[in-house]
Order: C-alpha cells, then structure tokens, then sequence
C-alpha cells in the first residue's frame, strides 16, 4: 500500500516528519479513517478523486464521497459493501460522486440484502438531490445503468437503496444506528452554486468531522463546530494562497487555518490535495500555521489514521 504522509508538527518553528504506522496497522483499529481517494477533478498523478471509508471493528461502516478512482482504491482497500451502514456523499461534483454507479455495480454481486441509507444534499435549479441523482443512474426506463435498477425496490437480488436528502439550509441527523453507536449530521456549507454539505461522524466516543468542499463564507459549519474538537478534521487542500484562484469554491490555506482554530481538531487531515496546491504546500502550511498549531497531515490515497 502506498505510504505518502507528510506530518507537519505542533511547533510554528520547525515541521517534524514522522513515519506514520503501516496503513493496515491502523485500519485494524477499532476504529479508523481510511482515506480512499485523495486528490481531486484533474488527472494529475496517482492520486483518485475524493473518497474516504469509516471503519469499526474491521469493518467499512461508512463511504463518504465516491470520486473518479474510488472504485479501484475501494477495492485495493479490502473494503465489502455488505458491510456499510450508510453511503454518504457531500455534494454532486464528479471528484466527489462518479464513482458511486462503479461501486453499486461492484455491490450488486455482494450477498447484502438488507436496506441501503444513501445520503445526499437536496437539489437545485441546476443540480440534482440524492433521490433524482440516484433515479438518472437506475430508474428502470430512463436511468444510465437501468439494469441496476433493482437497486430502487430491492428486486433483482439487490439492496435496497434508501435515498436520505439533507436540508441545505441547517445541519440535520441523516442516520443514526444506536446499537452500532454511529451517528451522523449533515452540516451544510457553501460551495458556490452547488448545494453541499460536510458531515459529523460520532463513532463510538470518537467524532470525525469531514468539511468537504467549502468556501470560507461557510460561517454556520464553523460555528455549529467551535470548539468541538474532533479527534480527526479532514479539510480540502485545493488551492494555495494569492489571487486567481477559485475562492468561490474552496478556502485557501490561512482559511483553512482559520477554521481548523476554531474547530480544534487533534488532527488536521488535508486531503483533496491538487498540484496548483501542493507545489506551494511550503507556503500553504506556513499560513495555516498561523492559526492553527495543531498536528497536521497530507495524505495520499489509502492513508489510514486510527481514532
């Protein structure tokens, strides 16, 4: 498995690299972050689009975004699609979302029968919610992939998709399943015209706060968050700072900054990581820096982090 971690340490002085543990070390944990994809829309390099698992007891409880690449590092993972509690996906931007048909073919040759939570923003004008979105890949007339269409009635040998819609106007709990102790709220946060939305992922005394594709008009993620400090916070490390760059979209590194302060993870994962970044990543770290002190890691594809 690849090992491409970068540790930046908690002094503003000095960045201290660290040989972080084997990735199957970690993802052995009770429970563990697994990052699946962690790059972005460009085919830059090894890097597959956004994707990470959520693991408990040696199993994948949770997919969160299911980005170009996904399917491959899914597999490469180990990870069985009989064994998620809930699929969730932050907004419906390709990196984020093109790889969610691969994965649902792959499942349908699995020996899961019982109901699948999907979870999703609502739609727009111009986007689709998770239930239209789901219905333009299987609907058994007019959908992409119709001959999965099982996937909507549970027929066919299939699961049972159940589309969950978060409101993008206040955070909400999208799934909850108490004897597993897993619990999960849909934050929504601003991405220029796309509806979007970060998740709170609490697991069994641990909480791990995926931010998503943000910019840094996204107050109310920040304040329904301050001072939560989350034992991992995954922000998207897509532009580097200075003028040009698409801030409508995403925050650039002193607002990341900014936002990881107030949130105070006990880690700060950078994922969604693009070379426009990366070749100022000096810089970026610098500015995040002087806000937020923090461990911090850059992470490549199937980097795992034990809670």
């Amino acid at each position: 498995m690849r090992k491409h971690w970068r540790w930046a340490g908690a002094a503003l002085t000095a960045a201290i690299l660290l040989t972080l543990p084997p990735a199957d070390a970690a993802c052995g944990s009770p429970v563990a972050l697994q990052i699946l994809g962690s790059g972005g829309p460009i085919a830059e390099g090894e890097r597959a689009g956004s994707s990470a698992i959520v693991w408990l007891d040696g199993k994948a409880v949770l997919l969160v975004d299911a980005g170009s690449g996904a399917f491959v590092r899914y597999g490469e993972a180990g990870v069985r699609f009989e064994d998620h509690l809930a699929i969730a996906i932050t907004h419906f931007h390709a990196d984020h979302a093109a790889d969610l048909d691969a994965i649902l073919n792959s499942g349908g040759f699995s020996e899961r029968t019982a109901p699948l939570p999907v979870i999703g923003p609502g739609g727009s004008d111009y986007f689709p919610g998770m239930r239209d979105y789901l219905h333009a890949l299987l609907d058994p007339q007019t959908g992409a992939f119709r001959y999965l269409s099982g996937y909507l009635d549970g027929s066919d040998g299939k699961a049972r998709l159940v589309p969950v819609e978060a409101a993008v106007d206040a955070a909400s709990v999208v799934f909850e399943d108490v004897t597993q102790q897993v619990k999960v709220t849909a934050i929504p946060v601003e991405h220029g015209v796309v509806p979007a939305l970060a998740y709170l992922v609490e697991i069994r005394g641990r909480t791990i706060v995926f931010a998503g594709d943000q910019n840094a008009m996204s107050q109310r993620f920040v304040e329904a968050l301050a001072r939560r400090r989350p034992d991992i916070l995954v922000a998207h490390n897509v532009i580097p700072e200075g003028e040009g760059q698409p801030r409508g979209l995403h925050r650039p590194p002193a607002s990341i900054g900014e936002m990881a302060a107030a949130i105070d993870p006990k880690l700060l994962v950078l994922s969604h990581n693009m070379q426009r970044a990366l070749v100022h990543q000096p810089e970026g770290e610098a500015a995040i820096r002087r806000q937020y002190l923090g461990p911090m890691v850059v992470a490549g594809d199937l980097a795992c982090f034990a809670l």
